[in-house]
């Protein structure tokens, strides 16, 4: 059963402003170095990151993808999957909502029309957190002034606890898909904190109600037509590195609990090698999305889906594995409860029912069939 938030009134200073990928970088390291202190007490007695949240918003980490048209960074998509990674494998949870609000800010870019995006970028460079929701079947929308009423909720989604704009899939009447801009504080719009996953404990995710809400025309912009959009495949891609920061957590406690390691050389070296590879993965797949973003034909969006989704499968297969391996591999010690090493484990089989699998494994199958 779910309680209704009421973290909505928080006051954080203006967030920072972040001037090079070098400092982007050196953020994240900084700010991961500070998370992953209390990050164990956190999951095992579900402390809501609030404080860790601001600060990510204060450094101005969280504004970093902000397009130059708008003064902001616009970071290289590889470059934001490895720092989403870095603030994962400190808390994989905090990861999750960092994967949210910078899809909802692609979707943003990719969207709206200009006055929205000024608006809400504005908002972003500021520190203001975004999430992604999709309001479930049965919401009823009428027609009302210069825009809609809705009532109905929205699906669970990571980082809705921690968001002040929710960017919510709607199909609007008569039949047009569409995102709405709705505010976290608005009086008729209620957060209940009804997660209750074994995993990723702390990753805001919680359900939207709308009570006889108003949205204005103003806060709504029209879903893109196309087949696959770059919000679709950063989505994918920042899973990927959500996936990778949960590996290295998981390798790291490893080369900490485990004893004899030359017993089992060449078993780490399998691990190594596929957090290695999955790094790789990200990296490719970042570069495929740059291309996308500059050049949005549906070839290139096609490509840069297929190996974001392949990032994406290979980073959430190879988090499973190391998080196993910890416990093989690290023996008895490695099953105490005051250790909370099957964190690891949770989080990643969490997060990995996260990801639309089988339907991206055929999308894959039938995108390289094309190419043959």
């Amino acid at each position: 059963m779910g309680t209704v938030s009421q973290f909505r009134d928080r006051v954080r200073p203006p967030a920072q402003r972040i001037e090079s990928e070098e400092a982007a970088i050196s953020t994240a390291r900084d700010l991961a170095t500070a998370f992953r202190r209390e990050a164990s007490e956190r999951d095992i007695n579900r402390i809501l990151p609030f404080a860790e949240l601001d600060a990510l918003s204060i450094s101005g980490l969280t504004a970093i993808t902000v397009p130059p048209d708008h003064e902001g960074l616009d970071v290289p998509n590889a470059l934001l999957a490895e720092i989403v990674a870095i603030i994962a494998e400190a808390d994989a949870s905090i990861g999750e909502t960092l994967e949210n609000h910078f899809s909802a800010l692609e979707t943003l870019r990719v969207q709206a029309g200009e006055e929205l995006k000024a608006s809400l970028f504005a908002r972003a460079l500021l520190g203001d957190r975004f999430a992604s929701a999709t309001f479930a079947e049965g919401c009823e929308v009428t027609d009302e002034g210069p825009g809609y009423r809705l009532s109905g909720r929205t699906r669970q989604a990571a980082g809705i606890l921690y968001a002040d704009w929710i960017a919510a899939a709607l199909t609007l009447p008569p039949d047009r898909p569409a995102t709405l801009y709705l505010t976290g504080n608005d009086e008729d719009l209620q957060v209940v904190d009804d997660w209750d996953g074994f995993g990723q404990r702390t990753n805001g995710a919680a359900t939207t109600i709308a009570g006889a809400l108003h949205v204005n025309t103003a806060a709504i912009a029209p879903a893109s037509s196309l087949g696959y959009s770059t919000g679709m495949s950063l989505r994918l891609l920042l899973k990927a590195g959500v996936s990778l920061g949960i590996a290295r957590a998981a390798w790291a406690d490893l080369m900490t609990a485990i004893g004899d390691r030359a017993a089992v050389l060449s078993h780490l070296g399998k691990h190594a090698v596929g957090i290695e590879a999955a790094a790789a993965a990200l990296e490719r797949a970042g570069r495929k999305l740059d291309f996308a973003q500059v050049n949005p034909v549906e070839a290139a969006m096609a490509d840069a889906h297929f190996s974001a989704s392949a990032a994406a499968i290979t980073a959430g297969e190879t988090a499973l594995a190391a998080a196993n391996a910890l416990f093989e591999h690290a023996g008895q010690a490695s099953a105490g409860i005051g250790l909370n090493l099957d964190r690891h484990w949770r989080n990643a089989r969490i997060h990995a029912l996260s990801l639309p699998r089988d339907r991206l494994l055929a999308s894959a199958g039938e995108y390289m069939s094309k190419q043959a």
